[in-house]
This record gives structure tokens, C-alpha cells and sequence, in this order.
């Protein structure tokens, strides 16, 4: 499996991949935005984009589908219930369906509900896994839940499946958030060593040349993802007044996006 991370410009910062097969030279391009970037990439490494997968029904990763169809003919795939709100959609899909990419490549779908009611994550079950999570899971950080979305629901998508997966699995989210992230880490946990010797890496960085980080690098510096971490706790006690005495995984997650919100 080869991931092509390609870096839009954007002023929304979004990543768009390509997951193309070595053998067939199939490929299958991730929230598209910059059809022109894909389109050029796909051509220079001679590689034919036959899927469009969309995590979810946001403009700024349904925007190039459109210009992608009408130059390769790709099948355009999302979340079973988007179909009324991804325009062309060919195939829905649900947790647990597979996307084939070529010969080798098998995708799982996550039904991952939070940023949207409508968001798929993809995990790569390879020798190197990898997770390509739109707009849930960023580099020390949470997606949010303004539009269409629910702060409950990303909760549960974090404990109960993110959480769980193998600690060497790739993060490829949908946008470069990550100076600021960790930044708001740090606001939350000072003494946080990962995100101290992290930020001097990505401060003023490339994001066309932005480090791939683990789920278990994560886990050391994503706040979301540092839950029953005391320094968490303490810093949120002093910020929130109302946090109630024992307050449970939940509440301390809803209260960190609450402060994220204005951060």
C-alpha cells in the first residue's frame, strides 16, 4: 500500500490522500479537495484514481469530487445515510465494509459519528496500519462538533474505537492542526514531556513535510486522548469551577472541547 499525502494550501489547512496499489496502479483518493494537486499526482506516478472516498459531507472534502469523476470515472463511496447530502454518490457504506484498492489493498470502514452523523474513518489492517480520520481524530487534537455534529457521540467514537486500536497504526487525519494542538496540550497539561519535545518540530513547519505520528505517540500528547492524566485534571479543576468532584471520562472530554471551542 503506498499513502500519497498531498498538502492543499488551503486556508483551511485540509490534507487529500491517495492510497494507490504498487501492483495494479489502482488508487483511491480521500476528501479530493484539490482535484487538480490529486489529479496531477495521480498522473505523475502513473496511477488511475478509480474510488473517491469521502469521510464525510463537509464542502471541504466533498468539493473536488465533481472535477475528480469527470476526469477519471471514480466511484464515489461515503457513509450510508450521506446520500443526500454527497451529491453522485455510487456507494454507502457501513462499519465493518471493506473498500478493495487493487489487488492487495483491503480498508475497513469505522462508523466514527461526532464532527458529523455522517463520518467514516478508514483503517489499513497491514503490516504498518493506518488510519485515515477526517475530521474525528487530528494530531493532538479532537474534531469539533459545530456543524452537524455531537460532543457525546465524539466521546464514544474515541473511547470505544479509537482507543482500542493498535498502538503502531499511522494517523493520517483531514487537516494540519498540529502546532496548534499541541500548543492547547500544553495549555492543559504544562508538564506534558511528549508535547514539549514535539512542538519545536512542527513550530513555523512545512506541512507538505509534516511528521505521521502513531496512535501511541497520541496517546502521550493528544489531551483527548489523556483522560484519566492527573495534570489534566488538576489544570481543568482550576478552570472549570463547576467540574464536579469525580468527574467521569465524558464529562472531562466535553469540558476539554468546550475549552478547545475558544481557544
Amino acid at each position: 500500500m503506498i499513502v500519497e499525502r498531498i498538502w492543499t494550501g488551503n486556508s483551511l489547512r485540509n490534507f487529500n490522500y491517495l492510497i494507490a496499489c504498487p501492483d495494479s496502479g489502482e488508487a483511491l483518493a480521500i476528501d479530493p479537495l484539490d482535484h487538480e494537486k490529486c489529479l496531477a499526482t495521480a498522473k505523475a506516478r502513473g496511477w488511475q484514481i478509480t474510488q473517491i472516498l469521502n469521510t464525510h459531507e463537509h464542502r471541504d472534502h466533498t468539493g473536488g469530487n465533481d472535477a475528480v469523476v469527470a476526469a477519471t470515472g471514480a466511484q464515489v463511496i461515503a457513509h450510508h445515510k450521506a446520500g443526500g447530502k454527497i451529491p453522485g454518490m455510487d456507494r454507502g457504506v457501513q462499519a465493518g465494509d471493506i473498500i478493495k484498492v487493487g489487488k492487495h489493498i483491503e480498508l475497513e470502514c469505522l462508523d466514527t459519528p461526532g464532527h458529523t452523523f455522517c463520518h467514516i474513518c478508514l483503517c489499513a489492517h497491514a503490516e504498518q496500519p493506518a488510519l485515515f480520520s477526517g475530521d474525528t481524530l487530528f494530531n493532538a487534537g479532537a474534531g469539533n462538533v459545530h456543524n452537524g455534529g455531537d460532543v457525546a457521540a465524539l466521546y464514544e467514537t474515541f473511547a470505544r474505537q479509537l482507543m482500542r486500536l493498535p498502538g503502531n497504526t499511522r494517523l493520517y487525519p483531514g487537516h494540519d492542526y498540529i502546532e496548534t494542538n499541541l500548543r492547547f496540550t500544553l495549555a492543559r497539561e504544562p508538564g506534558n514531556a511528549a508535547a514539549q519535545a514535539l512542538l519545536p518540530q512542527v513550530s513555523g513547519h512545512d506541512p507538505a513535510e509534516s511528521v505521521v505520528t502513531t496512535l501511541e505517540q497520541e496517546k502521550e500528547h493528544n489531551t483527548f486522548m489523556r483522560l484519566n492524566s492527573p495534570g489534566v485534571l488538576a489544570q481543568l479543576r482550576q478552570d472549570v469551577p463547576d467540574l464536579p468532584q469525580a468527574p467521569d471520562e465524558q464529562t472531562i472530554f466535553t469540558r476539554l472541547r468546550e475549552l478547545r471551542n475558544k481557544w
